[in-house]
């Protein structure tokens, strides 16, 4: 049995709720870390430089949780209707975090919100709410980056119209997967699934728009929708809009984060 010097550190941010004074997690973040032989650790959202340096220096992993919604003045709009809850603490820390996370080296997973920060952070922008602007919704493509423009969707698979979206805030238990991706060859992800469609579930009304240099769009949805990314100058850096944690099938990614962070090669 491991001991918890031998055990990778697996950082995980947290949400706040500020009017009643308390961090929270989901703690099937925490299990799924465990489960893959991780020793989990919340970070608490420090704002200052000299703490977040200090937080920086416990962990070899980082997780980007869920949560609510990221401050549009970080990709340089005004806030739309739809918008939802806001933490400015929280959102402070996250960017900032995970830049140093980067340029640090460490293995990063972003889950829903957090590979929302994840491209916010490296110049992207997000849908306030997308099912108000999916008008404005571009057409993506696998396996691209973001200056390399747009094509269609997936030669041979119907795409719903620029005016359709799915379903992507289910009325189902957060086990249950509710829509399938398609995942793009050559990726971190298709490596550690092997497989090249997935379904998964689904519980966000905010999306990547404006992919963030240096990224790679490497799932998307039927709708266009971009469901996962991916940075192309580090070797574990992985972006997913559904939630991992909670489907058993899915644990894979925090095995394949462990071994990143051990520098094994992801299979």
């Amino acid at each position: 049995m491991k001991t918890k010097e031998e055990q990778v550190v697996i950082g995980i941010t947290c949400g706040r709720k500020e009017n009643e004074a308390h961090f929270y997690l989901s703690q099937a973040y925490v299990k799924a870390v465990q489960e893959a032989s991780g020793l989990p650790v919340i970070l608490p959202g420090c704002t200052g430089q000299k703490e977040m340096t200090g937080l920086l220096r416990l962990i070899q992993g980082l997780i980007l949780s869920g949560g609510g919604d990221v401050d549009p003045v970080y990709f340089s709009e005004e806030p739309l209707p739809g918008l939802g809850e806001i933490d400015p603490a929280r959102d402070i820390f996250e960017l900032n975090f995970t830049r140093l996370a980067l340029t640090a080296g460490i293995p990063v997973l972003g889950i829903c919100r957090g590979m929302q920060v994840l491209n916010i952070a490296f110049g992207g922008s997000v849908y306030q709410d997308m099912f108000t602007q999916v008008k404005e919704r571009p057409v993506s493509r696998l396996g691209t980056q973001a200056d390399q423009g747009k094509s269609d969707f997936l030669p041979g698979h119907q795409v719903l119209s620029e005016a359709s979206c799915l379903e992507h805030y289910q009325k189902a238990p957060r086990r249950y997967p509710t829509h399938k991706v398609k995942i793009a060859a050559g990726t971190i992800l298709a490596r550690i699934f092997g497989v090249t469609e997935l379904r998964v579930n689904s519980f966000h009304h905010q999306a990547v728009h404006q992919l963030a240099p240096g990224f790679i769009v490497s799932a998307l949805a039927v709708d266009g929708i971009i469901e996962g990314i991916e940075s192309i100058n580090h070797s574990f850096v992985l972006g997913l809009q559904w939630h991992p944690e909670n489907l058993e099938e899915h644990r894979v990614l925090f095995r394949a984060l462990i071994k990143a962070c051990k520098k094994e090669p992801v299979k």
